[in-house]
């Protein structure tokens, strides 16, 4: 590669990384504070936001690499999606990307280790929420006090730690989602009859060697006990960032936002 082709590609990167960072910024920040409850996140505004009218919102759940207090890592993953011009003008939703502090947890998980030397999860069935579970209950309820939401399209998504904590929000809020995505996480089976009625799309990467495809299918193996059919979407080829083949998927966001709530 000659020189000139080097300093175009060079120019071409850094043009690149400057319109990632300034798109980014229609994310406005901001945070939710109450008592001990403290949580930021970045917001999408639909364009053209009128707020005399009702809107559906998504809460989007991170991973637990983009954990912190920079109010920016969480958008690192399915950010740019919603920043698409035919997304935003086919979909005009609330996106919310609440950030997990770095010290805790979405969901209410103990870590082990399995014999080959392994993470392991060990779900819970009921327990009090990890601190940043409460803050985003919180944090959900005072979005839902704002007049442009629209209560019969509330979505819940997320990936790893995010889908961790998707499915645990669908069990504390058995009445509240619309439909939900849950990419790569997992869930004790107890809890399963909880949401059994809540549309759910779960995803996973069968090559997925962080959490393991199993704590997905078990899942959509109970619904099928529960009477329910399961839209599950496994990847024959895809370790654990499933989660970019799933965002492509043209019929995901047309499937969630089509689903209202009637209970």
């Amino acid at each position: 590669m000659n020189r000139p082709t080097i300093i175009i590609s060079m120019l071409l990167l850094i043009c690149g990384m400057g319109t990632k960072a300034q798109d980014f910024k229609k994310f406005d920040k901001g945070s939710f504070i109450k008592g001990k409850d403290s949580i930021y996140y970045r917001i999408l505004f639909p364009q053209n936001f009128d707020a005399a009218k009702k809107y559906p919102i998504l809460f989007f759940l991170h991973g637990s690499g983009e954990r912190g207090n920079d109010n920016q890592k969480q958008l690192t993953h399915g950010g740019k999606l919603f920043l698409k011009d035919d997304i935003r003008k086919q979909f005009p939703a609330i996106i919310v990307f609440p950030q997990c502090a770095e010290n805790s947890f979405w969901a209410n998980v103990e870590f082990g280790t399995d014999p080959q030397g392994k993470r392991s999860f060990n779900f819970q069935k009921r327990g009090k929420p990890t601190k940043a579970m409460h803050a985003l209950l919180g944090m959900i309820d005072n979005f839902l006090d704002k007049p442009f939401v629209d209560h019969k399209q509330v979505y819940i998504g997320g990936l790893s730690m995010g889908a961790m904590g998707t499915y645990e929000l669908l069990r504390r809020k058995k009445k509240l989602f619309a439909a939900a995505f849950a990419i790569c996480g997992g869930d004790n089976v107890a809890n399963v009859q909880k949401y059994k009625e809540v549309p759910l799309w779960i995803f996973h990467g069968e090559k997925d060697d962080v959490v393991p495809v199993v704590h997905s299918t078990i899942i959509a193996d109970q619904l099928k006990v529960l009477g329910k059919v399961p839209k599950l979407t496994l990847y024959p080829n895809a370790n654990h960032n499933s989660w970019d083949t799933a965002f492509a998927d043209p019929k995901l966001l047309p499937w969630l936002f089509s689903n209202q709530n009637q209970r």
